[in-house]
This record gives structure tokens, sequence and C-alpha cells, in this order.
């Protein structure tokens, strides 16, 4: 994890934003794979010859490609609370797809934490706004507002 904040001081942290993660080159061969992994080989993401043709100008990473790599990326921008002995994916408030990838960009993931909260006693909500940007690019790929949940020991 990116950072690790004491669990008496966690509201501290919100507003904070984290150092944005390394840069990841998008190559097709990764958007071949998610493709065949999703089942979702519409020519605009497999098919370089007919991609050209399209308003893209080339072939693009599936939004949902660039979404799933948020768990890449949260290990350079993530939180740890002290003690936690478990993370999960709660979710997502708000997903938007706001820039393609093309094939060969590079993305990085960005975060600042929104909320911070006990739900129960040793299981904390973060609330997280994301934002991808692409290399060279205004406008980032997308931009969310993601849950995880942790536990920590000694609960």
């Amino acid at each position: 994890m990116g950072i690790s904040i004491q669990r008496e001081n966690f509201t501290d942290f919100v507003g904070i934003e984290a150092e944005p993660s390394p840069w990841l080159k998008i190559e097709q061969d990764r958007i071949d794979q998610f493709a065949d992994v999703t089942l979702d080989h519409q020519f605009i993401h497999v098919d370089p010859e007919r991609a050209k043709n399209s308003p893209f100008g080339t072939t693009i990473a599936h939004g949902f490609l660039t979404l799933s790599l948020l768990s890449h990326f949260a290990e350079s921008f993530g939180i740890a609370i002290e003690g936690m002995v478990m993370g999960v994916n709660y979710g997502f408030d708000k997903v938007r797809f706001l820039n393609p990838v093309k094939v060969g960009s590079e993305i990085r993931g960005k975060a600042r934490v929104l909320e911070i909260t006990e739900k129960k006693p040793g299981q904390f909500l973060l609330k997280y706004e994301i934002t991808v940007e692409i290399k060279g690019e205004e406008k980032p790929a997308l931009m969310a507002e993601w849950l995880a949940m942790q536990v920590v020991a000694g609960q």
C-alpha cells in the first residue's frame, strides 16, 4: 500500500491526495487478453486495421480494462489503516469514462481520499476520488468514486 495511517487519526487523511502511480503503457496484447477474458471482441479493441477507420484512428482499450487497472494503481496510492488484515473492493458510487485510451498510451492512477468511516468497530469504509490520467492528454480516461472496506486486527 502507498500510505500507512494510524487508527486513532484516520480522519486527518480525508482530503489528502496521494502521489500518482507510475505510468503503465497499454499495449495491444493486454487489450487482446482482456477481450478474451470478457468475450468483448468489438473491432475497436482488437482489429487494428478496421480501427484505423474509426473515429479513434487506432484500437482503444476497453473502458472496463482501464477500470480494472485501479487495483494495480492502488498498490501505489492506496491507504492502509494500521493493523489491516484484509481489504476488499466495496464497489463504486460513480464511474465515468471520459476519454478513450488508445493503444500505446500510458496511463496512471491518482487518488484523493473523500471519506473514511468506521462502519463497525475495526471495519473502515474508505471512499476515494480516482482519476486515471493519459500521458500527454488534458482530459482523463476516467473518473470514479471507489469504495474499499478495510478490516483491522484487534476488534
